[in-house]
């Protein structure tokens, strides 16, 4: 089968179309025949893991360390990339009784990666479920990992109708969803991106959209009752005066600094969303009552992989972007 493989650490360039051996899938596995895939923040970071300091890496230097020591140290273990995937179970193993083939699927594999590739072997038990019918396949392949981590975060702090929520980061995988699902709870959402994905952030439904370049959210003496911070870039102590009484700073990316804030400070939550079947599925179930919507930029066909990583770290995409690694399903 052909993949989209990496076999050293750099710039978009190393990602060349090679011939790979298909996986077999085991008795609780199906072998799934991938669609479409995406780019998103976990792909970038990989395909140069190499050059990522810590300070770089949006986690405490624990983390960065057991990355380095998964990834590679000099050069991938894992040559393929792509967590998120949509596509058409091809055949199944003998223990498996939840899908058959023929079922369109998508889902989300998480740092095992996998899905820059015709086919994938994924688990049974694993992140994956029916496709949403009111979507396409590209719509499928950009949604799971940026929904599944904001239903469970924004659910973990209890969100309420009627609240005031500000999301820092609202047009990435993770916050553009949590703009969606927080208005879904009935909050009313305050958006903040740059200039160019404004008018993206706003057709998410935002009820307003703050331009980081031209204001700062700490500046304008608005309260909110849940700052949702995805990549970590706000303090506490910058923030703390734009929290209303009872109000939380939730952090999705953050140090070690913030991890020890928490532990004292009942303001400030940090947060790390499980890989969940079961939170997928309610994902599936807003997709299909029109509460989530994908929101793409471009796709790509699979032999501009590289072009397509390239556009994503140009900094100007309103909207995911996608990898369609066979058009024609």
């Amino acid at each position: 089968m052909k993949a989209i493989v990496y076999k050293q650490y750099g710039g978009p360039d190393v990602l060349k179309i090679q011939e790979v051996e298909r996986p077999v899938p085991k008795g609780n596995e199906m072998l799934v025949r991938v669609h479409t895939t995406s780019v998103n923040y976990g792909d970038l970071l990989a395909r140069k893991f190499r050059y990522v300091t810590t300070k770089e890496f949006n986690m405490p230097g624990i983390f960065w360390l057991m990355a380095k020591l998964a990834f590679g140290l000099k050069k991938p273990k894992t040559i393929i990339l792509g967590s998120e995937f949509s596509g058409t179970v091809e055949s199944v193993g003998c223990n498996v009784q939840t899908f058959k083939a023929g079922d369109a699927v998508f889902g989300y594999v998480g740092q095992r990666m996998g899905a820059y590739a015709e086919y994938i072997s994924i688990p049974e038990k694993g992140v994956i479920d029916t496709k949403p019918g009111n979507i396409s396949f590209e719509e499928a392949a950009v949604i799971p990992y940026g929904s599944i981590m904001a239903l469970y975060l924004l659910r973990k702090m209890n969100i309420q109708a009627g609240q005031k929520v500000l999301i820092n980061g609202a047009s990435g995988g993770i916050g553009s969803a949590a703009v969606q699902i927080a208005n879904h709870y009935g909050a009313s959402v305050t958006g903040i991106c740059s200039t160019p994905r404004l008018a993206f952030v706003k057709s998410l439904g935002a009820d307003r959209v703050i331009d980081y370049t031209k204001e700062n959210f700490t500046d304008n003496g608005e309260k909110y009752d849940l700052i949702f911070d995805v990549l970590g870039k706000c303090s506490y102590s910058k923030c703390k005066n734009s929290l209303s009484r009872n109000g939380h700073i939730l952090y999705a990316s953050f140090k070690l600094g913030k991890l020890v804030q928490s532990v004292w400070n009942g303001k400030v939550v940090c947060g790390i969303a499980p890989e969940s079947a079961a939170d997928l599925h309610v994902v599936k179930e807003l997709i299909e009552s029109g509460k989530i919507q994908a929101g793409i930029d471009k796709v790509f066909p699979m032999e501009q992989a590289a072009n397509a990583h390239r556009y994503a770290e140009g900094g100007k995409a309103q909207g995911k972007i996608a990898i369609n690694i066979r058009e024609n399903d």
